[in-house]
């Protein structure tokens, strides 16, 4: 009798000590980590996010970039972290959906580690080549592209942002093994990398998020598809992959917020609503807007998109017959 009711004091004062942690949320600056280097979209939502807390909770964001094994690093961080909501991780959906599935052994269990905060922006990913390029000068469309590939069988390469198992390379892979071709990916630290690569002529294509957006009207780069099953918005004239008769082509993105599993409901409830908040004042939503269309799911929303998404991908691997990294 004596030791149920010493649990139960126990029990009770620890549920006080959390609930009080909770209400005085947040005490200090919030990292923000990110697994890909400076520039991209993921990087640029968690900078806009990180200066949005100053205001909205009075404390501010500190980004972190852990760059590395397609985010995985960064992953790893945030698993390790402790569970008070001052470590958020801003992913995109590579390393959330594909890259535990291309892994013999994935170095983390998103359901079991992470505690999904929002979605926050989606964004299609978009084929570019480098018209000053000599060997894709004469590449107008994608089957253009498609016949210089099949007609250079293991010459041709490509930057994929974050290394294998982002969705830039399943993308490629996804041409590869649907059109015949045989490229090669030279995978980089972030999509800012990799656009770079694409203009020093370092390699011949990219599948880019709307960071790209300059580079394309400016007429540096050339788009030749998006990677979703409409066409984005900002691209009216460029042509969806789907419509191109690639069936099921979708590869879309996202940047999305976590923490960790076992974070307060309190705090995750605090943070969320910190985060949607940015999605109704009007400059965070013109920052944002570049970088995808407005989302702003619940967790619960979220943990269901997340669910939904690796099951199709999941489907797409292994109907592709795509190999498993080690």
């Amino acid at each position: 009798m004596f030791a149920t009711k010493l649990l139960c004091a126990a029990a009770l004062l620890l549920s006080g000590v959390t609930t009080a942690i909770a209400q005085a949320y947040p005490v200090k600056p919030i990292r923000f980590v990110v697994g890909f280097a400076p520039g991209g979209s993921v990087d640029a939502v968690a900078r806009i996010l990180a200066t949005h807390m100053k205001t909205k909770l009075g404390q501010p964001g500190v980004v972190e970039n852990r760059t590395g094994a397609n985010g995985t690093l960064a992953a790893a961080e945030l698993a390790r972290s402790a569970p008070d909501g001052y470590t958020v991780f801003i992913s995109n959906a590579s390393t959330i959906t594909v890259t535990p599935l291309l892994s013999r052994k994935p170095p983390y269990d998103v359901a079991k580690d992470f505690a999904p905060l929002s979605l926050i922006v989606s964004f299609p990913f978009i084929l570019l080549v480098n018209p000053e390029n000599p060997r894709t000068a004469a590449v107008q469309t994608v089957q253009d592209f498609i016949a210089l590939a099949k007609s250079k069988p293991g010459e041709l390469n490509y930057g994929s942002n974050g290394g294998p198992g982002n969705l830039a390379h399943l993308s490629f892979l996804l041409i590869d093994r649907y059109a015949g071709t045989k490229m090669v990916n030279v995978p980089y630290k972030g999509a800012a990398a990799a656009q770079l690569a694409l203009l020093s002529k370092e390699v011949d294509a990219t599948f880019d998020n709307p960071s790209a957006m300059p580079q394309i009207t400016a007429g540096k780069v050339k788009a030749l598809a998006v990677s979703t099953p409409q066409r984005w918005r900002d691209l009216p004239n460029v042509p969806a992959m789907e419509e191109l008769g690639y069936k099921g082509f979708d590869t879309s993105a996202w940047a999305g917020a976590f923490v960790h599993a076992q974070t307060p409901p309190a705090i995750v409830k605090t943070l969320y609503d910190a985060i949607r908040s940015a999605g109704d004042d009007a400059e965070m939503r013109k920052l944002l807007l570049p970088h995808g269309e407005l989302l702003m799911l619940n967790p619960q929303q979220f943990a269901a998109r997340i669910k939904s998404e690796t099951a199709t991908y999941s489907e797409i691997i292994k109907r592709a017959n795509i190999p498993l990294e080690d």
